[in-house]
């Protein structure tokens, strides 16, 4: 049972999140998040079940449409790279008014340019619609995260991001299973992509009509920062995000490993059963990675999920038939489990409640810069040297940043004991 928030000087700005009871029993654990980390939950679900419903069946359309592997690499980088420019400034503004606004409208936006990339006659205005797709990301990503770090205590921040990735990577799951049964009947790829903007739709009419401006800044689990904005960033921060950016730039598009199963003998119409499949077991994985977190050194955890990604890529770049695609997409969810929820907690231990909107944007933001020099790298080496080099230098850069992160986790400012290894 939990216990009931002790009297706060605090002026009462809504619902206080549940405290850390103790109670280690996974589900109980689940339920006694508050209710804002469950309706963008819910959104994350939807919006990924539109965006999921795509993104497999991408690469082909655009081969369809006359584009090389570097246009590929061009459209995911470049898209990532703008919404990272949008990030910081998104964040920034979010510790200043409403984030419910934002959050909401950046949903909005990369639903109505998937039904863009439906009517797309040329690889260009596949490039447009995905420039708007991930400017909507940019302006929901951080505002997002403030809010589920704002909402939980300390001791429930790697949980709580979990859930989220998690319901975030079962609608991943559901998206492309939706896709493969539109093309069963007989549906276009056009069509296909037309329906899947209808689900992203419903994410921001959920948090429009559901999320109430008081849910928004609940964290009591200490004072609020009154110092000046520069110091409201704790020690390590800087350290951690150069850690993130280094694997950064071995984090190119999935778009790369879906034309790699392509490559080894994946039909067009079974890659979204396959994506599917390797989304649902990200989302079994997702939460138990975080509450992980929550028990041990978050750094180590992370630090460990980018080794998994270094070794998994290594795989992809040598895999020689179909099966080992299905192995190597068990291994690639573990990297995922282990570090996307632990990541965003590491922000939030970092930045004081008064700036997290800001961190959460610099982190969002620095890592979305090196998606172009990422996917153009990546492409660039594919159609001059082929996968085996391309994707061998993203596992080369992963390897970077684990080790890096490693160190910070041992003998830098986040290690076991400090702020951020909580």
């Amino acid at each position: 049972m939990n216990r009931p928030p002790e009297p706060s000087a605090e002026p009462d700005s809504g619902p206080r999140p549940p405290r850390a009871s103790g109670d280690s029993h996974p589900l109980r654990a689940l339920r006694a998040l508050p209710r804002v980390v469950w309706l963008l939950g819910l959104a994350s679900l939807l919006n990924d079940v539109s965006s999921e419903a795509i993104f497999p069946l991408l690469p082909t359309f655009l081969l369809s449409l006359g584009a090389p592997m570097s246009f590929l690499g061009l459209i995911e980088g470049s898209a990532d790279a703008l919404g990272s420019i949008i990030k910081m400034a998104a964040g920034k503004l979010s510790d200043r008014g409403p984030r419910r606004t934002l959050v909401a409208g950046g949903y909005a936006l990369p639903a109505i340019a998937r039904a863009g990339i439906a009517a797309a006659l040329a690889p260009w205005h596949v490039l447009a619609a995905r420039l708007f797709d991930r400017a909507g990301k940019g302006i929901r990503s951080g505002p997002r995260d403030a809010l589920i770090a704002d909402s939980v205590a300390p001791s429930q921040r790697g949980r709580a991001f979990g859930l989220n990735r998690a319901m975030d990577n079962f609608g991943a799951a559901l998206g492309p299973i939706i896709a493969w049964a539109l093309l069963s009947m007989g549906a276009s790829l056009r069509m296909t992509f037309a329906v899947a903007s209808v689900f992203g739709l419903m994410a921001p009419v959920v948090l429009f009509y559901r999320l109430r401006e008081n849910e928004q800044i609940a964290d009591r689990s200490g004072p609020l920062d009154t110092r000046p904005r520069s110091g409201m960033l704790g020690r390590g921060f800087s350290s951690y995000v150069v850690a993130c950016m280094l694997f950064a730039f071995g984090n190119s598009s999935d778009a790369f490993l879906l034309v790699r199963a392509h490559q080894l003998g994946w039909a067009t119409a079974q890659l979204p059963l396959l994506w599917s499949f390797h989304h649902l077991v990200k989302s079994m994985v997702a939460v138990p990675g975080g509450a992980l977190s929550d028990r041990h050194s978050r750094a180590l955890v992370v630090a460990a999920g980018w080794t998994a990604y270094a070794l998994t890529y290594v795989g992809f770049a040598f895999a020689g038939s179909k099966w080992q695609i299905v192995i190597l997409l068990l291994a690639y969810a573990l990297y995922h489990g282990l570090a996307e929820g632990a990541e965003r907690a590491i922000v939030a231990d970092l930045a004081g409640r008064g700036a997290r909107g800001r961190a959460f944007g610099i982190y969002h933001g620095l890592i979305g810069a090196a998606a172009l020099p990422a996917g153009l790298g990546t492409g660039w080496i594919w159609d001059r040297w082929g996968a085996l080099y391309a994707l061998s230098l993203n596992a080369g850069f992963a390897a970077l940043g684990a080790i890096w992160l490693f160190g910070l986790a041992f003998v830098g400012p986040l290690r076991r004991g400090s702020v951020a290894a909580r």
